[in-house]
């Protein structure tokens, strides 16, 4: 087999996980090379160039950048996951611990939930200014989230038509495949309404995505929506009138959970209703729950953030 440097390998491997549709892991590549690129110096990096030493010059380098924990991480494992595909197809010869004692482990990041009162704040149209369309549409979407038991963006935008059956919305998670029952609010329902694709050649649901690119495009396509999304939802503290906070597309997932869990609602319901695959994420084992448990967690949640009034799971 040919001995390719570490840098053809990298872009051999990215042009492999094209071809099979994982293009988010592609694009994480993809930014790996160039970053550990930048790291020394640039040019054509060599299998001898992939060290215990320059490693840690790598890791130094993203921190005085002043990159996350996490996104060092990212990179790191990138990195390692390549590296141990080039040993499996005998490119190189494994290094025994080569990775060792760098970060690769995932950090808890700053706070990402907001209190009831403040996304109360957040979801209403403040009356003192007009939003712009763009920005108005970014809160909407900040609600439907909140309301369809903080589901992420990528969930909501690839809903497809067939999800949605009178009040029942089931679908299968974007990230690990489980299936996610939500039972659609009234409040939900005006929005989805409000953003229902009415075009017939579109599987979505919503209007969000047009429905006619497919494979890197489609995912770009996403990748731009995802980033137009963040960019308005970063405006709305200042507009609405709530200090100290950042609102981004996880604001939502994390505030629906935080809320649940302050509502004293199971820790089992709450993994249930996010659609979790993973002990990480809940620590408890995962069991299904009748719809009308996660139809009662998803009120308590959307009554506290509408009134203020905190209604407790075991007193319901």
């Amino acid at each position: 087999m040919k001995q390719n440097s570490l840098t053809d390998f990298i872009n051999e491997v990215i042009v492999e996980l094209q071809q099979e549709g994982r293009f988010a892991t592609a694009y994480i590549y993809k930014y790996t090379l160039r970053a550990f690129t930048q790291s020394v110096g640039g040019g054509e990096i060599f299998w001898g160039g992939l060290n215990r030493g320059a490693l840690r010059r790598f890791q130094t380098y993203l921190e005085d950048l002043q990159k996350s924990y996490n996104t060092i991480s990212t990179y790191i494992r990138a990195l390692r996951a390549v590296y141990n595909r080039a040993v499996d197809r005998g490119l190189v010869a494994g290094e025994f611990r080569l990775f060792a004692n760098l970060k690769t482990g995932v950090a808890s990041e700053k706070k990402r939930a907001v209190t009831a009162s403040q996304m109360q704040k957040l979801v209403r149209r403040p009356g003192n200014r007009e939003l712009s369309p763009k920005v108005c549409q970014a809160q909407d979407t900040l609600s439907l989230m909140i309301l369809l038991q903080g589901m992420p963006y990528t969930d909501l935008a690839h809903l497809h038509k067939n999800d949605l059956n009178g009040e029942l919305l089931t679908c299968h998670r974007q990230k690990t495949g489980t299936e996610l029952c939500v039972k659609v609010v009234p409040e939900a329902m005006v929005l989805i309404d409000r953003y229902r694709n009415n075009e017939p050649d579109s599987p979505y649901l919503l209007n969000f995505l047009s429905g006619t690119c497919s494979d890197k495009e489609a995912f770009e396509e996403y990748q731009e929506k995802l980033r137009e999304l963040n960019s308005q939802l970063s405006k709305l503290p200042e507009l609405c009138g709530v200090e100290g906070v950042k609102v981004s597309s996880y604001t939502a997932r994390h505030t629906w959970a935080t809320l649940a869990k302050y509502c004293q609602v199971p820790e089992e319901i709450i993994s249930e209703g996010l659609g979790h695959s993973s002990l990480e994420v809940t620590r408890t084992y995962l069991k299904s729950f009748e719809g009308d448990e996660l139809e009662k967690a998803n009120r308590i949640i959307i009554d506290y953030i509408v009134t203020g009034n905190k209604n407790v799971w075991s007193k319901i």
